[in-house]
C-alpha cells in the first residue's frame, strides 16, 4: 500500500480522505494493506485513518485488549475527534466494542467483521509452529475461504512473528486477553447503530458469533458474505464496501 505511514510523538498512523473520521482497526496478525480496498472507496466521503496499534511494543504484562483500547482512546484525543466511526476486524472489532462501551458519547457507528469479544478460535486449535513454515502458511490459509488470498507476504509476516520470541510471547497475551474480556455482558448497552459483516464460511468466530452479536446488540444490522472466511474486506473488498456503504446510507446522515 502507498499510502504515508505519519508519526507524531507516540503514533504512527494512516490518514486518507475527507469528511467525518472513520478509523479502522486491524487484528492481530493484520496488516494496513488489509483495509487498502476501503481506504480507496471511503476516502472520497470521510477522513479514513489506520492507526497501528502497538501489538509488539507494549511491555507483555501489559499486552492486553484494554491497554490497546487505551491506546486508541488517547488517539482519539490527541487527534481532538468529537465522533468517530470504528470499523474493526477481529481483534480491532474487540477493541473498538471496548472503547465504544467505555466511550459511547465519542462513537458515531460501529462496523464490526470477524470481531472477537464473544468467542473466537484464533489461528486453529494449535498456535503456528516455531521455525516451520508450511505450518504458518496452513495457519494462515485456516482465515480465509480461498486460500489464494493467504499471500507469500501474508506468510511471511506471520512467520517473523511467531519467530521472534518477544512478538510470539505478545501474541498469546493477546490473545488470552481476548478471551479473558468476553463482552457479552455490555453489549445490551450499546446503543449506537452497529453494522455486521460475517463471512459465513469463518472458521475463527464463526457465523453463531455473528448471530449471537446481532442478537445483543440491539441496534445492529447483520449481513452475510458466501464464500468468505474471517476477513471479509479482503477476500470480498467490492461486496464489502458496497454493503457499508448502502448502510451508511441508510443509518447515517450524508456526509458534505
Amino acid at each position: 500500500m502507498s499510502y504515508e505511514i505519519l508519526k507524531e510523538g507516540k503514533f504512527e498512523y494512516v490518514e486518507v480522505g475527507k469528511g467525518k473520521p472513520l478509523i479502522l482497526l486491524h487484528g492481530l496478525f493484520g496488516a494496513l494493506s488489509n483495509f487498502k480496498d476501503v481506504i480507496d472507496y471511503f476516502k472520497h466521503r470521510f477522513t479514513v485513518i489506520i492507526p497501528i496499534m502497538p501489538l509488539y511494543s507494549m511491555p507483555v504484562p501489559k499486552t492486553n485488549v484494554k491497554s490497546l483500547m487505551r491506546y486508541i482512546r488517547d488517539f482519539i484525543n490527541y487527534k481532538e475527534f468529537e465522533q468517530v466511526h470504528l470499523l474493526g476486524n477481529s481483534l480491532g472489532g474487540h477493541v473498538g466494542l471496548l472503547y465504544t462501551h467505555t466511550y459511547p458519547e465519542k462513537v458515531a457507528s460501529l462496523i464490526l467483521t470477524g470481531s472477537s469479544g464473544l468467542y473466537e478460535n484464533p489461528m486453529g486449535s494449535t498456535y503456528p509452529k516455531k521455525g516451520d513454515k508450511k505450518f504458518v502458511r496452513e495457519k494462515v490459509e485456516y482465515t480465509f475461504y480461498n486460500p489464494k488470498h493467504a499471500t507469500d507476504e501474508l506468510v511471511d509476516e506471520c512467520y517473523n512473528i511467531v519467530n521472534d520470541r518477544g512478538q510470539a510471547l505478545r501474541v498469546l497475551s493477546l490473545a488470552r486477553s481476548a478471551i479473558r474480556q468476553n463482552m457479552g455482558d455490555e453489549l445490551a448497552a450499546m446503543k449506537q447503530p452497529v453494522c455486521l459483516i460475517w463471512g459465513k464460511n469463518d472458521t475463527i468466530t464463526p457465523p453463531e458469533v455473528a448471530e449471537e452479536f446481532h442478537r445483543r446488540l440491539t441496534n445492529s444490522d447483520l449481513y452475510w458474505i458466501d464464500e468468505c472466511g474471517h476477513a471479509p474486506m479482503m477476500e470480498h473488498p467490492t461486496l464489502f464496501n458496497k454493503i457499508l456503504g448502502n448502510w451508511f446510507d441508510k443509518m447515517l446522515e450524508p456526509v458534505q
